[in-house]
């Protein structure tokens, strides 16, 4: 079985784990089951998420994760190559997934050199920000986002996520922008590849309906709404085309294939 595996609201709600991982995944690698995560959090890099995996006690390799700040990252060079410098806001993984990608991020001070706009979860975000950002857009600047949820799961409740920082933009410069995360494939496309396995054979599993469903259904695959985050039983019922598969958490799906 191919997975592509949400992160929040699947695997821990803020600090707190979903169910005891280390056994999940000890269970899931004994029964061949090959997976990779996918997740529109773009605050962390992949070998930041590997380290957090491990202390949950499963074992990762950077290369099994695959963040909505690569895929922008990706996204602007694959559109525009000629772009050597971006206003980004953002955290740790949004910056360093650009910066790998060979584009250069500005500082707000230098913000109007920049050629793109790049925007994905900050939580340092402030007024100078989102104004140079949407001067630059209304501009007519690309203007990029790494996803757009607008909450974000914690065990307290949900706190506004990238898609609320970027509706702010969009409701200033009436620009759109061009969402590299979930439920676009793009991210889902990039997963694929790391698992080198069609989306007809690939189940992806997450914890919200407009994102991780939409996505898996955008991209040909096989979707599993987990209840363990966002996305409630009544939603799904609602939902259309309705998930695969809905079941509480990541350990019911282990219990599920049993039957």
């Amino acid at each position: 079985m191919n997975l592509i595996l949400d992160m929040d609201g699947v695997l821990w709600r803020g600090e707190a784990p979903i169910g005891n991982l280390a056994e999940i995944f000890q269970e899931m690698r004994r029964r061949g089951w090959r997976f990779v995560f996918a997740t529109n959090n773009s605050t962390r890099t992949p070998q930041e998420y590997v380290a957090r995996l491990e202390r949950f006690g499963v074992p990762a390799e950077p290369w099994q994760v695959v963040t909505s700040s690569q895929a922008v990252a990706e996204m602007i060079h694959r559109e525009h190559p000629q772009i050597e410098t971006v206003f980004a806001i953002g955290e740790n993984g949004l910056l360093r997934a650009l910066e790998a990608r060979g584009l250069r991020c500005l500082p707000v001070e230098q913000a109007q050199e920049a050629q793109a706009v790049v925007v994905g979860l900050d939580r340092q975000v402030n007024f100078a920000k989102m104004s140079e950002a949407t001067l630059l857009v209304r501009r007519g600047l690309p203007f990029y986002a790494t996803n757009p949820d607008r909450t974000f799961p914690t065990p307290r409740g949900e706190i506004p996520g990238a898609g609320a920082w970027v509706s702010v933009i969009v409701t200033a410069s009436d620009v759109t922008p061009r969402f590299a995360g979930k439920p676009s494939p793009y991210l889902i496309e990039l997963a694929l590849q790391r698992l080198g396995s069609a989306p007809q054979d690939t189940w992806v599993v997450g914890d919200r309906l407009e994102t991780d469903v939409a996505a898996a259904q955008a991209a040909g695959c096989r979707s599993v709404l987990v209840l363990s985050g966002v996305s409630t039983r009544q939603q799904a019922e609602r939902w259309s085309p309705p998930p695969d598969r809905v079941v509480e958490n990541l350990a019911a799906l282990l219990e599920e294939k049993d039957r």
